[in-house]
């Protein structure tokens, strides 16, 4: 089962509407697709975004990192010794977190394909369905409280608010319009993106507290590389905390859990490197009773499909904000994961289950 071809192409696709966030604005969902072949014909799929201010990754850089490195280190290899395969890419270069994933979901696409097995079940085979949150992008309070109301009639029960962007009682305003207008019965999520310091953070969500706003969690409230600011808000405040960026490695896991800097880890393959590493990061978080989010940047249902078969083969993954493909105007995907309003339900064919993307069968190879 020798790996004969890895082919890339890009696509992007326009919002429906833009995505707004304390880190950036978004119009366009763009990526490098990745198609890997086997000397017996069968593909696996990936994908990696361009996320400059959180990955550092670009297209030109995945690009490179999948012409250049990967692909003289994986042609003619066995698929089957994946972990030799595995090893091997993360050790060639520093970084390129984003194109490692896409290479690593190809590759457990393919080993789960060879299995017979759906990718998830392969993994472990928790459950076959998730449901995701759906993300509030930061506007005024009015727009946000809006789009609130829009996404809860859709059926969505967790909401994702972003925040972070101004000033905090801009942020708070926001949330408390959300939470007025979508109820108390509805569970808020709110992500900062590392917009606040750490004593406005304190300060920021015990207001909340107090104000009943009834708050799940607050995810990255302080810059990434703030540890001691993310243990003191955690520290600080009754609601729980969650690291998102600054959650790359297994060894930044490690620093996270051995400090309790956080009380619960959001995973991204896009982060990770992919599902490989993705797995020693929730294993590690499990055996310490530290629930883990498996989120998504904005990609397209090839890499949101990977996320999903590995957020569902694991009991520790509690929660998933994998609404990235809703977002989209257009769907170049088929076969992968399906969407019944927030409820996600996994393929059953044996690997990913993506049967094509349009950037490919246009012959841009």
């Amino acid at each position: 089962m020798e790996i004969r071809s890895i082919d890339t192409v890009r696509q992007s696709v326009p919002l429906i509407k833009p995505f707004k966030t304390a880190l950036r604005t978004v119009h366009h969902a763009e990526s490098v697709l990745i198609r890997i072949t086997l000397n017996d014909g069968r593909v696996g799929w990936g994908e990696a975004p361009p996320t400059v201010v959180i990955t550092g990754d670009s297209l030109e850089s995945i690009e490179a990192a999948i012409a250049g490195t990967f692909t003289p280190l994986l042609l003619g290899k066995n698929v089957l010794a994946y972990e030799q395969l595995l090893q091997a890419m993360h050790q060639s270069m520093v970084g390129c977190s984003s194109a490692k994933a896409a290479v690593d979901m190809a590759i457990y696409d393919l080993i789960s394909q060879l299995s017979g097995m759906p990718l998830y079940k392969f993994l472990g085979g928790y459950r076959d369905r998730l449901e995701t949150d759906f993300t509030v992008s930061v506007n005024s309070p009015e727009e946000m409280g809006e789009d609130a109301v829009r996404y809860v009639k859709s059926g969505f029960c967790v909401l994702k608010i972003k925040v972070g962007k101004d000033s905090i009682e801009q942020d708070i305003e926001r949330i408390r319009e959300v939470r007025q207008r979508v109820g108390s019965e509805i569970k808020i999520r709110v992500d900062a993106n590392q917009g606040w310091q750490a004593k406005e953070a304190i300060r920021s969500i015990r207001r909340m507290e107090d104000m009943g706003l009834n708050i799940e969690l607050v995810e990255q409230p302080v810059k990434a590389h703030d540890i001691d600011g993310l243990k003191r808000v955690t520290d600080a405040v009754e609601t729980p905390v969650m690291a998102d960026e600054s959650v790359f490695s297994p060894l930044q896991a490690f620093e996270i859990i051995r400090r309790r800097a956080a009380d619960m880890l959001n995973i991204k393959l896009m982060k990770s490197g992919g599902i490989y590493k993705a797995q020693l990061i929730n294993q590690m978080a499990e055996e310490f009773g530290i629930e883990c989010m498996v989120g998504s940047m904005i990609e397209s249902r090839v890499a949101v499909t990977a996320a999903a078969h590995f957020a569902a083969s694991k009991k520790n993954i509690t929660r998933v904000d994998l609404d990235a493909p809703l977002m989209l105007l257009h769907d170049l995907v088929t076969g992968g994961v399906k969407y019944d309003g927030p409820t996600m339900i996994l393929p059953q064919e044996a690997g990913l289950g993506i049967l094509g993307v349009k950037p490919f069968s246009m012959g841009a190879v």
